[in-house]
C-alpha cells in the first residue's frame, strides 16, 4: 500500500471519528466523554465495581478512573459504596440518573451512526462490515502473538 494512500485513509478515519464525537457531544446534555460513558455501561452490565477493576475494563489508568469517578459522582450519575467491614474498600455503583444518562448516550450514539451509515446502500454496508470484521480479526490475531 502506498504511503500517501495510508495517510489519506488515516485522515478520513480521523475526520469521521472527530465529526461523530462533535455531533454526539453537541447533542448529549451531560459534560462527560466516551470513557465515563463506558464506565457507566460497565456498571450497568456488571453492577458495583472497584475503581481499579473498572479502570482495567474501560482501558484507562487508575488515575484517570479516579477523575472519571469523581466526575460521575459529582454529576449524580454514580455513587461510592463503602464496605461496612473495611472502609478502605470502595465500589462505584450506577444511580438512577446514571441509567438515564447512559440510555440517552446510547440513543444519541445510535442516531449519529444511523445518519452516518444512512448514505450507504445495503450492499455497501455489508462490504464495510466485512472490512471492519477483517480489521478486528487482524487486531485480535496480533494480540495473541
Amino acid at each position: 500500500m502506498k504511503q500517501t494512500t495510508i495517510f489519506r485513509l488515516i485522515q478520513m478515519v480521523e475526520q469521521m471519528n472527530n465529526s461523530n464525537i462533535m455531533r454526539f457531544t453537541k447533542a448529549f446534555r451531560y459534560p462527560i466523554g466516551i470513557s465515563p460513558i463506558l464506565a457507566l455501561s460497565e456498571l450497568k452490565t456488571k453492577g458495583p465495581q472497584k475503581q481499579a477493576e473498572l479502570a482495567e475494563t474501560v482501558g484507562v489508568t487508575k488515575g484517570a478512573m479516579t477523575s472519571i469517578a469523581a466526575k460521575l459522582v459529582e454529576l449524580g450519575l454514580a455513587e461510592r459504596l463503602y464496605d461496612e467491614n473495611d472502609r478502605r474498600t470502595i465500589q462505584l455503583c450506577l444511580t438512577a440518573e446514571g441509567k438515564k444518562a447512559l440510555a440517552e448516550a446510547q440513543e444519541i450514539g445510535q442516531e449519529v451512526y444511523m445518519e452516518l451509515f444512512g448514505v450507504l446502500s445495503e450492499e455497501e454496508v455489508g462490504q464495510y462490515l466485512s472490512l471492519q470484521e477483517k480489521l478486528i480479526q487482524g487486531i485480535e490475531e496480533r494480540k495473541i502473538e
